[in-house]
């Protein structure tokens, strides 16, 4: 199974909608083995985004990430890097497809509502700045008869 790190920015926890957000990643079949809510350090980020450092948007990204809580997950299925992609839509929410989460809550490239790893290879990177490696859950859906 492959991992991919979703976050929801500080726009899409401000406009309240990172519960529509989670559960439209669970309609499409992703299990969340990781979520929490942080406010991140501009050294985090940094080191998070660090692929656009010498990028012009890179100082403006940083600020607004770190301008407001966001939630972080670790989502899990066969492909998951590129099926979050396809839910979460092109970076621009005026040229994503009418039903993915950046054209619904989306405002601009930079107010896009969600973060999604662009690589598995990035997933993992990504994953292992925000998680301790305790904090992601293994376990069966099949383990839910128990509980009921």
């Amino acid at each position: 199974m492959e991992k991919t790190c979703v976050i929801i920015k500080p726009d899409g926890v401000c406009k309240k909608v990172s519960g529509e957000i989670i559960s439209k990643l669970y309609s499409q079949g992703l299990k969340l083995i990781a979520l929490k809510m942080i406010v991140p350090s501009r050294k985090t980020m940094e080191e998070f985004y660090g692929v656009h450092k010498d990028k012009d948007f890179f100082k403006p990204l940083i600020d607004f990430i770190c301008s407001a809580p966001l939630i972080a997950m670790v989502w899990e299925d066969e492909n998951a890097v590129a099926k979050v992609r396809s839910i979460a839509g092109a970076t621009n929410p005026k040229e994503a497809s009418a039903e993915t989460l950046r054209r619904i809550f989306g405002t601009n490239n930079r107010k896009n509502a969600v973060h999604a790893s662009d690589s598995a290879e990035n997933a993992l990177k990504e994953i292992s700045i925000l998680f301790k490696s305790e904090e992601i859950a293994q376990y069966d859906y099949s383990d839910w008869e128990k509980f009921n």
